[in-house]
């Protein structure tokens, strides 16, 4: 499984109505986090799950699906994350 089918796997616990994620990992080569393999992503995210949750709520809940990648396979990640109602 790709890298993206693995993060859409692990984001799939959220219920996303809307999720895209890009693989912007090009935009920096040479970067030290990517020497490693690591990627750089960039996330948007629509979930009734991040209702009445603020920011750093709704990241936190998106860091903690990604547990496991963020730890060798994601290096940064530009999170977008919004409500149904919001988007």
């Amino acid at each position: 499984m790709n890298r993206i089918a693995a993060m859409q796997t692990r984001l799939a616990t959220l219920e996303p109505v809307a999720l895209e994620i890009i693989d912007e990992s090009r935009k920096h080569a040479g970067h030290a986090g990517t020497r490693g393999g690591a990627g750089h992503y960039r996330l948007h995210i629509v979930s009734p799950q991040f209702a009445g949750k603020n920011t750093m709520a709704r990241h936190r809940m998106i860091y903690s699906a990604l547990a496991e990648m963020m730890e060798r396979e994601i290096h940064a990640l530009n999170i977008q994350a919004k409500t149904p109602e919001e988007h």
